[in-house]
């Protein structure tokens, strides 16, 4: 079984395809012993069926959570939004960009301007029929000066949206993009009606919101309308915030609710063994940091930051907070599924000698550095904390883990505190990561960090076509992250999830947890 167990793996990981994968184990003669559930493809032979209630029972809720798109930060709106609105593009599960409310898209060779045709036909759940005026309404909501919405960074490049006609938006562009349509990917940017005041939940998506409380249950019908054929397959979906690991564990096993995210590492063993549960790996680009404020004292020196990056083990964290559900990080956010991520930049190593010539340089006296963790930031941030202290004391650094409350830690911690623990899902291009988290004076630029060369390559790389000059600068800004940023990143995280194996889906979109936010939308129960 050991063999199986491994073969299991590493189709999960995509590192043997499904024909390789049913080759081997029937050479060990254990064929008849493979669920059809393992396969990734397994449930795209089947026919999907309408019906049921889904129960989400789902980390990353708040009371501080609203329906406005431009507002979201964590999984319970990321997956209870999508639900009920759709975006122009969608991602695939190849990371792809097809379209989704667009039709199609064209751009003039230099990438500057975007010519976006939209479906015809497409209704709202308060009945109005989609057209370019309520494209551009959603997509201004998060531009401006007064925007407060995290996708405002994303949209700056954008000089101008106007319609031709109802069923055409052309985006000009202030510089080249070659992967604009990605950006009109990101979960922010869904599109509602004209005048909306964002508040109502009325989208285009598969469900009609009935219910909704911060913090605790999103529940929605399925939209009889929904212009997808072939989505949205559960009469009804119910999202419940269940912040606590072991109690989302214990609702799947109890049948409380039928699916789970971010899975207790610890004990994942035990659900993979146990009768009617399933339980999926996917690997993209999450990730977990350590972000300091660069414009807070004593952050604010680099020497101090050199130190502190020098002064993790990231082996001994992978090994024991992922317990091997992972990889390793460069102090960079970007990951090796992105298409240009730097693999020949040499691997930072814990080395309690530089973290202490740093700290030496930097002229620091007796200090206590803290660090605000919590398990809203990621399971097993607590334990990271810990390791992180116990790792940094052999190089005479002082680090105390002060433990926050999960209620309002993106509102109250994030970007407040100097130094937190901070998960990031990741982005599924190098641009769309870089313009939300590092650009100068974008909003979830959680380390107030600027770098001027950093800030023009943003900008340059953004616009370049030739494919060999646009890795080096990605490169480049890679190591200027690495070597330069207030972001610590020791580890790249498999997301796990699980469910009752009465669940099925076909191949796993890896750009966000849950099936890219969708399952509710390409889930069904057999």
């Amino acid at each position: 079984m050991f063999r199986l167990k491994e073969l299991e793996k590493l189709l999960a990981q995509g590192k043997v395809s499904r024909r390789d994968f049913m080759r081997q184990v029937s050479a060990l003669g254990l064929t008849a012993a493979v669920s059809p559930l393992l396969l990734p493809g397994g449930a795209l032979a089947e026919t999907p069926k309408k019906g049921g209630r889904l129960r989400v029972g789902i980390s990353g809720g708040s009371t501080t959570d609203s329906l406005d798109p431009a507002t979201i930060t964590d999984m319970m709106m990321q997956v209870f939004n999508t639900s009920l609105r759709n975006n122009l593009v969608e991602i695939d599960a190849d990371n792809r960009a097809i379209p989704e409310l667009a039709e199609s898209w064209e751009a003039t060779p230099d990438a500057k301007k975007w010519v976006f045709k939209l479906r015809k036909g497409v209704e709202f759940h308060n009945g109005k029929t989609m057209d370019a005026e309520d494209v551009i309404y959603s997509i201004n909501h998060h531009r401006g000066k007064d925007s407060k919405s995290a996708a405002k960074a994303l949209l700056d490049s954008v000089e101008e949206i106007k319609s031709d006609g109802k069923d055409t938006v052309v985006f000009t562009l202030k510089g080249g993009n070659a992967d604009f349509p990605y950006v009109l990917s990101d979960y922010h940017l869904s599109i509602c009606p004209a005048g909306t005041d964002f508040l109502d939940g009325v989208g285009t998506g598969g469900y009609i919101l009935k219910d909704y409380e911060p913090g605790v249950r999103g529940f929605a019908v399925r939209n009889p309308n929904f212009f997808k054929e072939g989505r949205a397959h559960f009469d009804e979906v119910e999202v419940i915030c269940i912040n606590d690991v072991n109690a989302r564990t214990s609702a799947l096993q109890t049948g409380q609710v039928d699916v789970i995210n971010r899975c207790e590492l610890k004990t994942v063993h035990l659900l993979k063994r146990m009768p009617g549960i399933q339980v999926m790996e996917q690997h993209g680009f999450k990730h977990y940091t350590f972000a300091m404020l660069c414009d807070v004292a004593p952050y604010n020196d680099n020497n101090v930051r050199l130190a502190l990056k020098h002064a993790i083990d990231r082996e001994q964290m992978v090994k024991t907070i992922l317990r091997g559900y992972g990889t390793v990080g460069n102090d960079h956010p970007i990951a090796k599924a992105n298409r240009y991520y730097a693999s020949e930049l040499p691997q930072r190593q814990y080395d309690p000698d530089k973290a202490k010539f740093y700290l030496k340089k930097a002229g620091l006296g007796k200090h206590v550095f803290k660090l605000h963790v919590s398990e809203a930031a990621f399971s097993g941030s607590i334990d990271a904390g810990v390791l992180y202290r116990e790792s940094a004391a052999k190089a005479g650094i002082e680090i105390e883990v002060v433990r926050e409350p999960s209620d309002g830690y993106w509102s109250n911690v994030w970007m407040k505190k100097p130094w937190c623990a901070v998960f990031w899902g990741g982005r599924p291009t190098e641009d769309m990561m870089f313009s939300t988290a590092y650009a100068a004076g974008a909003p979830w630029n959680d380390t107030h960090w600027n770098n001027k060369r950093f800030n023009e390559l943003l900008v340059a790389a953004r616009a370049e076509l030739d494919e060999r000059k646009r890795r080096e600068m990605y490169v480049e800004m890679q190591q200027l992250v690495r070597d330069d940023g207030g972001v610590v990143v020791p580890m790249f995280a498999a997301d796990l999830s699980a469910a009752t194996d009465k669940l099925r889906h076909g191949k796993l979109a890896v750009n966000w947890e849950l099936d890219g936010f969708r399952l509710t939308e390409r889930w069904w129960f057999a």
